[in-house]
C-alpha cells in the first residue's frame, strides 16, 4: 500500500472530497429534476453504500469495523443532525437554487471558528482570517439582496438555507469532536455508522414530506404498480444519474471523513465552501436557474474570502495535551512490545529446560 507523507495526505484528502462533495451538489440537483423526491433518493444513496462496503467486506476488498454500543450513543447524535442536515440541503436544491446552497454553506465558517476556540481548542481567528470571513459575509448580502426569489418572497426564501446553516455549523463543530474521541480499527467506521444511523430519519421525513404518495402517483402516471416498472419507464439518464448519486455519495463519506481528521473543523468547513467554486461554473453551463451576473460577484467575493482564511493554530494547553497523548500512546505501544518480547523469551527458556540435556 502507497504510503504518503503527512503533507500529501492532507492534500490528497482535500482532493478527493472536494471532487466529491464539489459533483455530488450538480447530480442531486439533476437527479430532483426527473425524481422530486429528495429524502428517497438520499436513502437509496446511503443504502447503496451499506451496500457497497459490506459487500466490498463479504469479498475480502476490505476491512470493517463491529459495531459497538458505545460507539453509538455520540454518532447518532451526529447522525440526527447529518440526516436532518442533508435533508434541508436537498429541500434547498429543491425549493431554490444551487447558489443559495452554495452562500448559506459560505456562511458557516465564520461561526465554526468561534465554537473551534471554545470547544475544540483553537485560538480565535486573526485579523487577516475576519477580515476574510468578513468578505464572506458581504458577499452573501450582496447575494441575497440581488436573489429574485429573496426579492419576490422576502426572508422566506432563505427558510431553508438559514436551517442548513445552523444544522453544517453544528455538525462540523460535532464531527471533529467524535473524530477525535471515538477510535475505530479502520476507515470504513464512521461510513458504516453514519449510513447505518442515517437512513431512518431520512426514510421517516419521506413519510412526513408524502413523497411516498407523490411516487404512487408517479407510478400511476406510467401505468406501473412496483418500483422496478417506474425504472424501467422513466428516463434511462435519470437511472444512470441515481447511479452516479450512489457511487459519489459513497466517495463523499470515506474522504470526507478522511479530510475531518486531517484540519481543523474551519478549514474543513471552508473546503467545503471553496471547493463549490467548481460547481458554480458547471451549474452556470447546464442550469437555467442559476443567479444573475451581479450575484455570481459575490458569490465569488465569498470564495475569495474563503481563499485568504489562515488556519487557527492549535491553543499552548491543547498542543501540550496532543503531545502528551502522544506521548502516551508511543510508551503504551512500546510496554506491550517489552512485554511481547519478555513472554517470547520466557517460552523459549521454558523450551530449552525441556530439552534433554545429551541427544542421542
Amino acid at each position: 500500500m502507497l504510503k504518503l507523507s503527512p503533507r500529501a495526505e492532507v492534500i490528497a484528502s482535500v482532493v478527493s472530497y472536494s471532487l466529491c462533495s464539489g459533483s455530488l451538489v450538480l447530480v442531486n440537483k439533476l437527479i430532483l429534476h426527473f425524481l422530486p423526491f429528495p429524502s428517497l433518493v438520499i436513502v437509496v444513496q446511503l443504502l447503496s453504500s451499506i451496500f457497497m462496503v459490506y459487500g466490498a467486506n463479504f469479498f475480502g476488498v476490505m476491512p470493517i469495523d463491529d459495531f459497538k454500543w458505545e460507539f453509538f450513543k455520540p454518532y447518532m447524535i451526529y447522525t440526527v443532525a447529518f440526516s436532518t442536515g442533508v435533508y434541508t440541503n436537498m429541500m434547498c436544491l429543491n425549493t431554490s437554487n444551487v447558489e443559495t446552497v452554495i452562500v448559506a454553506r459560505a456562511c458557516s465558517p465564520l461561526v465554526v471558528s468561534v465554537l473551534d476556540a471554545m470547544f475544540l481548542g483553537r485560538e480565535m481567528p486573526s485579523k487577516r482570517s475576519i477580515a476574510a470571513l468578513s468578505m464572506i459575509i458581504l458577499g452573501a448580502y450582496g447575494y441575497a439582496s440581488t436573489d429574485k426569489q429573496f426579492q419576490e418572497q422576502g426572508a422566506s426564501a432563505f427558510f431553508w438555507p438559514t436551517l442548513y446553516l445552523g444544522l453544517i455549523t453544528f455538525e462540523m463543530v460535532y464531527g471533529k469532536q467524535i473524530i477525535r474521541s471515538v477510535k475505530f480499527k479502520t476507515v470504513s467506521g464512521p461510513v458504516q455508522y453514519t449510513n447505518l444511523l442515517g437512513w431512518p430519519p431520512m426514510f421517516a421525513f419521506a413519510a412526513m414530506g408524502g413523497e411516498f404518495q407523490k411516487l404512487r402517483d408517479m407510478q400511476q402516471s406510467y401505468d406501473v404498480t412496483s418500483i422496478w416498472g417506474l425504472l424501467g419507464k422513466i428516463p434511462t439518464e435519470s437511472v444512470a444519474l441515481l447511479v452516479l448519486g450512489c457511487l459519489i455519495g459513497t466517495g463523499i463519506g470515506y474522504s470526507g471523513w478522511w479530510c475531518r481528521g486531517k484540519v481543523s473543523a474551519t478549514s474543513f468547513t471552508l473546503i467545503g465552501v471553496l471547493n463549490k467554486c467548481m460547481t458554480v461554473l458547471v451549474n452556470m453551463m447546464i442550469w437555467d436557474q442559476h443567479a444573475s451576473s451581479t450575484g455570481i460577484a459575490c458569490l465569488f467575493l465569498c470564495l475569495v474570502g474563503g481563499a485568504f482564511y489562515q488556519q487557527a493554530p492549535l491553543k499552548k494547553s491543547q498542543r501540550n495535551d496532543d503531545i502528551l497523548e502522544k506521548k502516551s500512546g508511543e510508551t503504551a505501544d512500546l510496554e506491550m512490545a517489552t512485554s511481547t518480547s519478555d513472554v517470547l523469551k520466557k517460552r523459549g527458556t521454558d523450551d530449552d529446560m525441556t530439552k534433554p540435556l545429551i541427544s542421542k
